[in-house]
């Protein structure tokens, strides 16, 4: 792993800066595979989510297909609160620790409009949510594995849509404009507040709402 390209950013303006998208590693590979085109996770995870779908209607879901999807969307909608609050804000302060933060989540705080690394390199998306849907099927069995891991689906590729969206749009609807604020926030005005970006309910649950503004 390499130390981030400081010399890339002289001279930039901090809008810039705010969209810039310096290099993350020495090695070229592996560099590219850190940009990813917002188009790519829902090519690869609607025909997913379809196949699941499928099969659990197959197998036998039935009646109670719409709860395992929304227990799976619940389910979701606290991973990333979580995941987050306790991995991707965990910042030491040097040392191997400090990198990996920096690559997991400091380079989107420091460069947070860079058009490629908003929504996640399917090289981290497609194994985590294998390891995930390989979870429910422990837990949960067949079929209700399938319309859980659906709904769980679901949510992270909203998520992932809405993430983008906020960044590089403006909202149209109440609630939008609000999620859009309310991330926006979490960039520019306190970093250890508001973690929930597509479900920020959880943030009052959990005692992480972003104070009210002066």
């Amino acid at each position: 792993m390499a130390a981030p390209h400081a010399d890339e950013l002289e001279g930039l303006s901090r809008s810039e800066v705010l969209k810039a998208s310096p290099r993350m590693f020495d090695s070229n590979l592996l560099d590219k595979v850190s940009r990813v085109h917002p188009a790519v996770p829902p090519i690869i995870f609607i025909p997913v989510i379809g196949f699941l779908l499928a099969e659990g209607i197959v197998h036998g879901s039935s009646w109670a297909t719409p709860l395992w999807i929304l227990g799976g969307y619940v389910f979701w909608t606290l991973t990333e609160y979580w995941l987050h609050r306790v991995v991707f804000h965990f910042e030491p302060d040097q040392g191997i620790g400090a990198r990996l933060h920096w690559i997991i989540h400091g380079v989107h705080h420091d460069h947070p409009n860079d058009p490629l690394r908003l929504v996640m390199p399917p090289s981290l998306s497609v194994p985590l949510s294998s390891l995930f849907v390989l979870g429910f099927y422990a837990v949960l069995g067949s079929p209700a594995f399938l319309p859980f891991g659906v709904g769980f689906l679901s949510g992270y590729l909203a998520y992932d849509m809405l993430h983008y969206h906020v960044h590089h749009h403006t909202p149209r609807t109440a609630l939008g404009k609000l999620l859009r604020e309310l991330h926006m926030r979490h960039h520019f005005q306190d970093h250890e507040r508001g973690y929930g970006v597509s479900a920020p309910f959880w943030d009052y649950v959990f005692g992480t709402p972003l104070k009210p503004r002066r």
